[in-house]
């Protein structure tokens, strides 16, 4: 009696074992479908062309969902540490092969973005875009909860 006790307790913890889910140590991020909602906030310009941008060097980004606006800060092409301030306007559409993608304008008559990017991955709280003409120039940006330089 007490072997087949034995035997069924290891049968029992036999299937207990080979039913339970393997926990993912290391989950990947939700991915969010790009609209204007989604990627409306505030984020800051991680990385430029896989490289990390250079310590001082800044920016962001504050979209505005409701009126597609945007209001970027950046101190790249500023030789003070006073922040450039450029707005615009952006437009997202969706390509049948590229999937997402995102264009803009800058106001005061000074034209189109240079690339339009195709929004590869978008979490809550990570963007990745790709230029749709040159694929090695891309974009990480990732989500913050104040934009530090206004």
């Amino acid at each position: 009696m007490k072997k087949i006790l034995t035997l069924i307790s290891v049968i029992a913890l036999a299937f207990a074992a080979s039913s339970c889910e393997k926990v993912d140590d290391n989950p990947q991020p939700q991915q969010l479908e790009v609209n204007a909602h989604n990627i409306s906030g505030q984020w800051q310009l991680l990385e430029w062309n896989g490289e990390y941008l250079a310590e001082g060097t800044y920016v962001y980004l504050d979209i505005v969902r409701n009126d597609k606006t945007y209001t970027m800060y950046q101190n790249m092409d500023s030789f003070t540490n006073v922040p450039h301030v450029i707005t615009g306007s952006y437009f997202l559409s969706t390509d049948v092969e590229l999937g997402a993608i995102i264009r803009g304008s800058y106001d005061h008559d000074n034209g189109e973005w240079a690339h339009r990017y195709n929004i590869i991955s978008l979490t809550a709280n990570e963007m990745f875009w790709v230029a749709t003409d040159d694929l090695t120039f891309s974009q990480k940006f990732v989500r913050v909860d104040a934009i530090p330089v206004i």
